[in-house]
């Protein structure tokens, strides 16, 4: 008979500890829960406090993205506040490819190149504006031309030597 009672003891006393080990990862996943959420609303409050700095100015006159170096690639461009005597600079980027001639704040949307024009040895395709950014002016459509390529004479698969 007291073989029962041990066992029913040793049982409950089991249960007991992993009611404990539950709580205690309950309690501990709440605190970490609280820590979170403690950063992150600290984190948005130093975000509001950037964001009220800029609440006094209403409008920003932005200047062209100046690069670093040459003619392209990052740089800065500089922000006037009207209202008030602020400015600041903002990191930007000019593409150093054939869109650098548009700046880096004229986005357009180009169409497909049209046929080979023979007497320039040239074909253009056509873009229109889909964005301005930092009140930038653009033109509401740009043309671009590129060299045709050069014919390739239909062998088997290779290409053919020009005898001179």
């Amino acid at each position: 008979g007291s073989d029962t009672h041990t066992h029913t003891h040793t049982l409950t006393h089991t249960h007991t500890h992993n009611y404990n080990n539950k709580m205690k990862l309950r309690l501990l996943s709440s605190l970490v829960l609280l820590v979170v959420l403690m950063a992150v609303e600290s984190q948005a409050r130093k975000k509001e406090k950037g964001k009220k700095s800029n609440l006094g100015c209403k409008e920003w006159q932005w200047g062209a993205c100046k690069p670093n170096s040459e003619d392209c690639g990052v740089g800065n461009r500089e922000g006037t506040c009207k209202e008030k005597e602020e400015t600041k600079r903002v990191k930007c980027k000019v593409p150093c490819n054939w869109k650098k001639q548009f700046g880096g704040d004229c986005k357009y949307k180009f169409g497909s190149w049209g046929e080979c024009d023979v007497a320039t040895g040239m074909k253009t395709r056509n873009g229109a504006l889909k964005k301005a950014l930092f009140n930038a002016e653009c033109e509401q459509t740009v043309k671009v031309t590129k060299q045709c390529e050069k014919t390739k004479t239909k062998g088997k698969g290779k290409k053919m030597k020009k005898s001179n």
